[in-house]
């Protein structure tokens, strides 16, 4: 029988110094200098940054380095000198323990999850005789299936036609459309005799008015991004980090659409209207704000600061900074108009719409198509008319950017783990594309936990454990208790599913196993290119070569062929259509 691997469930675990868990790791310099100063401290200040993640790092440095109980706390949005330094004049008695207490119980719970379930897939891998990495979590799972339920109505999808018909005006010469998609082609008949029929016409007149966005939070940003630059998610936050870092912008983890007057809006907004060129948009006294909010953080504001940025970078910055100023811009007004003609019952319609205000517009970078239409009233003549064939179309992927917004939505996953997750699903083979795309193997690992272990992709119990975590962060008392508790409810899931994995552990193996080889034979398909023009027997195929770690293109039937050329050293290979 195959080594069906470590014992599951593993629960037993403490903190330790990074460097002696990863013996290459490099912090163990930086471990002896905070032990060296720890020693001369007449007291301890922790600036880390504040959001779960930093009071954890501050807890631990504090209990395990200090051997302290508490310290003092600084609490700051942004690494300029000036806030840094107020911060620390202002600085609380006490660590946040809310915060540092949710931190550390969602550090146990995807530790738990992470740990377990991913070795119990590898495990039942492993019962086949065949070894792969594989991983699965508390909000990757919900997260996987989500693109799996969206890949499986695409491919359940069976296009519908239909037909839209359009006239012409003869005077003024408009075209208009019927209001309705016609799905019964006999219904085309009545329209076959509408030509140089009369139609009673009507211009209704609306103005829209369109404020300016909320302030940005790290879900908008990452849309945006990737909206207007392509930019991926991961990559925004790396960008925005780095900004940060720079004393450019504010701490970009965060939920708020809120901007306090304590920030100094009115001391940024110079400094940037200037370099923007934008004074003469500044309309508004105060920004314009949305209803999120962040109990640790604003929104996302530049700082006023300047620097010379290149790349992403400066693509990042720029949407920053005009998102700020486009706050304190008036509105946009848009005027529309819609025709619309009522032939013998049958009721057409044309659309358009002209700027009267840009507005916030002018600074911020927004599409806006304009369509000029006359007014037309009264009875018009119906000069020509056409048809045109469509199909309905599936439902369209997500992209980077939806699927985060799509998970903040559920509350799955916290703004600072989402994008690490879809880079997870994407280096574990589960998911491909930009449209993303999921593979046979991820399909089948939906199918499967569908199958045995359902619980381990039902979003339910992950949004439970974030609003108790979340009621963790807001409380005052019974902290401990708490995370007691939800760690006592984990454990009990986790032993659950890892006890259905030791009894169907070789069924699980095996399906998924068949999913990585449909897997690797849609790969070596989609990656032959022509006949061998040398054998005439094998076929050319983009080979990736693991020694070298580059890719080239070889005849698949060596070794009887050894045919090969080389490639471009540099970027992934692939056949296009």
């Amino acid at each position: 029988q195959n080594n069906p691997g470590p014992k599951l469930p593993a629960f037993d675990i403490s903190w330790v110094p990074n460097y002696l868990a990863l013996k290459k790791d490099f912090t163990k310099k930086y471990y002896d200098v905070l032990i060296k100063l720890a020693k001369d401290a007449g007291s301890i200040t922790v600036a880390t940054d504040y959001d779960i993640e930093g009071e954890v790092i501050g807890l631990n440095v504090v209990r395990f380095i200090t051997g302290q109980k508490d310290a003092g706390r600084m609490k700051f949005s942004t690494l300029t000198e000036k806030e840094l330094n107020d911060a620390y004049e202002t600085k609380m008695n006490s660590l946040n323990w809310g915060q540092a207490i949710a931190g550390e119980t969602r550090h146990y719970l995807d530790w738990f999850y992470g740990i377990n379930l991913s070795r119990a897939l590898m495990n039942a891998i492993k019962l086949t005789g065949r070894f792969k990495i594989m991983s699965i979590g508390r909000v990757q799972g919900p997260a996987l299936n989500l693109i799996v339920k969206k890949e499986k109505e695409i491919l359940a999808f069976e296009p519908q036609q239909y037909w839209q018909v359009f006239v012409t005006l003869t005077k003024p010469v408009i075209e208009l459309k019927y209001i309705k998609d016609i799905f019964n082609k006999k219904e085309l008949d009545k329209f076959k005799d509408i030509i140089k029929k009369t139609a009673k016409a009507t211009t209704e007149k609306t103005q829209q008015i369109i404020p300016p966005n909320p302030p940005f939070n790290l879900t908008a940003l990452q849309t945006e991004a990737y909206a207007f630059h392509g930019i991926t998610p991961s990559a925004t936050l790396r960008a925005a980090q780095s900004l940060y870092l720079a004393g450019l912008i504010s701490y970009p983890r965060t939920s708020s659409q809120k901007l306090p007057a304590s920030i100094g809006y009115d001391a940024i907004l110079k400094k940037l209207a200037g370099k923007y060129n934008a004074e003469h948009l500044l309309k508004r006294n105060y920004p314009i704000e949305g209803k999120k909010t962040d109990p640790a953080h604003p929104s996302i504001y530049p700082t006023g600061n300047f620097q010379n940025l290149d790349g992403d970078e400066a693509k990042i910055y720029n949407l920053i900074a005009r998102r700020f100023i486009s706050l304190f811009c008036e509105d946009a007004i848009i005027d529309n108009k819609t025709i619309k003609a009522d032939v013998d019952g049958l009721m057409f319609s044309a659309k358009g719409g002209s700027v009267k205000n840009k507005g916030w517009m002018e600074i911020y970078p927004t599409k806006i198509i304009e369509k000029t239409l006359p007014d037309v009233n009264g009875e018009v003549k119906i000069g020509k008319s056409r048809t045109e064939e469509k199909q309905t179309q599936p439902p369209h992927r997500y992209s980077p950017a939806s699927i985060i917004s799509e998970l903040e939505k559920r509350n799955l996953g916290t703004k600072a783990t989402r994008a690490a997750i879809l880079e997870t699903l994407y280096d574990r083979g589960y998911v491909k594309e930009k449209s993303i795309e999921a593979t046979p193997l991820g399909i089948s690992l939906i199918s499967t936990l569908e199958k045995h272990s359902p619980i381990i992709i039902d979003e339910n119990l992950t949004r439970s454990f974030e609003k108790e975590m979340d009621a963790i962060l807001t409380s005052k008392k019974d902290l401990e208790k708490k995370e007691e508790s939800i760690k006592e409810k984990a454990k009990q899931t986790i032993t659950e599913i890892t006890k259905q994995f030791e009894k169907e552990g070789e069924k699980i193996g095996e399906e998924l196993v068949k999913a990585q080889e449909e897997e690797r034979n849609n790969q070596r398909e989609q990656n032959k290119l022509m006949l061998c023009p040398v054998c005439n027997k094998g076929s050319l195929a983009i080979t990736y070569s693991k020694k070298n770690r580059k890719f080239f293109i070889a005849c698949n039937a060596y070794p009887e062929c050894k045919t090969t050329f080389s490639l471009p050293p540099y970027g992934a290979m692939r056949k296009t259509e």
